[in-house]
């Protein structure tokens, strides 16, 4: 029978294994923590758990007076408190604790009914494969002892943590980092958010909306550098309509705990203070002290590991997938690389990872998902597309819902009208999303998306519209 040793139990890993023991495969799953990795105990289920309670929240402050509801309250309306609903972030974070641990049981339950064996403990690769193509993982378990596995194919899964500022170390009370904010049991009252990526912008629209007062500290021109520039702006816009304090072109250098408070230093000189202080400033690769190298697997500068699009390494017998690649650092792409792996060495069919069909979602309010090529990618020249952006606000389902804010966006191709891309920013864009993937992955025409039923009203709506326009401007052009 193959033998299979996976090293690291995210999405990355238990998919794999899923797929390796249901293809006949002997596999071993060597985890420290829990099967789910920090996508379900400290990274993605958490942070959007809690992001759940934000968007409650966000929605009630936002509406309610437009959407006619009346909030029962004897309060004479000079002294009534500004919020309506507060939040008790102590009961939050035990429901998210609760929630990630659920699902790394589930995980792990449904790997060991699908026949794989989870082994608890820190797994590295030992020397280079031997002759008869095999290779040996050393499993340092708990108490310390070790077990050594021979594995005809090999997957590094495991992930990666928190980049430290070496003059901002967390001290997981008020200087935090994105694995400690579920330990709190208070809502910090003046938050600083050091980094405007992905991570940075949802905890900080998340903490805004349950009721802190948050600063961003940016180091780039806007929040988002990396996401669609349209769909940047109005996030920002949001962000400061709603009173964040948004501080672009301006680099953390250190923070320090002064007391109950936080003093947060920029590379200008200036300080600012808050009463926490969260570091979302990327993540490192968990590569380090695993005889990666040793046993011909080749890194990059970054650390991370270098593979090509079956989840290869550059060692024989060698598979990785997940954030420990720096690929794309989704909890899908993950799983994906990991199924790629086992389909691959276990000889079934495969198609590469095609990271042009990838959708992804970032969890602000609203939120942005986009598939495909870029807004970046039409500006650059990358490729020749049309593009149509339409608000929100003509949108009759958004009128009703009381949604300002938001556009859906397609780029085709001006001669197929095939869709290459697209990009959403809404309420639950993350839902909207998956027409335009559908249509990416299956190279659709705007005609064939124009021409399908939506209901009315909805967002969705929207889709269609956008593409009756390009369908319409591809006509034009052709004329």
């Amino acid at each position: 029978m193959t033998r299979i040793v996976i090293i690291g139990g995210g999405p990355g890993g238990y998919e794999a294994a899923l797929v390796g023991a249901q293809l006949g495969a002997e596999v071993t799953v060597v985890d420290c923590d829990g099967l789910g990795g920090a996508s379900v105990l400290t990274d993605c289920v958490p942070s959007k758990t809690l992001i759940a309670t934000a968007e409650v929240m966000t929605t009630f402050d936002s509406s309610y007076e437009e959407l006619g509801i009346i909030v029962a309250d004897d309060t004479p309306h000079i002294e009534q408190a500004a919020r309506v609903v507060g939040v008790d972030l102590g009961k939050v974070n035990r429901r998210v604790k609760r929630l990630a641990l659920a699902q790394s049981h589930d995980i792990t339950a449904s790997v060991t009914r699908a026949g794989a064996r989870v082994m608890r403990g820190r797994g590295r690769l030992e020397g280079l494969q031997a002759a008869d193509g095999s290779r040996t993982v050393v499993v340092t378990v708990a108490d310390g002892t070790e077990e050594r596995l021979t594995a005809d194919a090999v997957l590094i899964a495991t992930g990666g943590h928190p980049r430290e500022i070496p003059d901002a170390l967390p001290d997981g009370e008020r200087i935090l980092n994105w694995t400690q904010v579920y330990d709190l049991d208070e809502l910090p009252e003046e938050l600083i958010v050091v980094g405007s990526g992905v991570t940075g912008a949802e905890f900080a629209g998340a903490y805004q909306a349950l009721g802190s007062r948050v600063t961003l500290v940016s180091s780039r021109d806007r929040v988002l550098p990396g996401e669609d520039p349209d769909a940047a702006a109005v996030l920002e816009d949001v962000f400061r309509r709603r009173g964040m304090n948004v501080m672009a072109r301006s680099r953390a250098q250190a923070a320090k705990r002064v007391g109950d408070r936080v003093e947060v230093t920029l590379a200008d000189g200036r300080v600012i203070t808050g009463s926490h202080c969260l570091m979302a400033v990327g993540a490192i690769p968990n590569s380090a002290g695993m005889g990666l190298e040793e046993a011909g697997v080749r890194l990059k500068d970054s650390g991370h590991i270098w593979t090509d699009k079956v989840s290869r390494t550059s060692a024989p017998g060698v598979y990785a997938a997940g954030d420990v690649t720096g690929i794309f650092a989704l909890a899908s792409v993950a799983a994906m690389q990991g199924r790629i792996a086992m389909y691959h060495f276990l000889g079934d069919a495969v198609a590469p990872l095609n990271l042009k069909t990838v959708s992804s979602n970032v969890f602000t309010d609203p939120e942005i998902a986009t598939v495909g090529y870029t807004q970046a990618d039409v500006d650059s020249g990358a490729i020749d597309a049309r593009v149509v952006k339409l608000p929100l606000l003509r949108n009759p389902r958004a009128k009703m819902q009381g949604i300002r804010d938001g556009f859906v966006k397609i780029f085709c191709r001006p001669g197929t009208g095939i869709v290459v891309g697209g990009c959403v920013v809404a309420p639950r864009a993350s839902e909207l999303i998956h027409p335009i993937s559908i249509a990416v992955d299956n190279n659709l025409t705007v005609e064939q998306i124009a021409n399908a039923f939506t209901v009315y009203p909805s967002l969705s709506g929207s889709i269609a519209e956008v593409a009756r326009q390009l369908h319409t401007r591809k006509r034009a052009g052709e004329a």
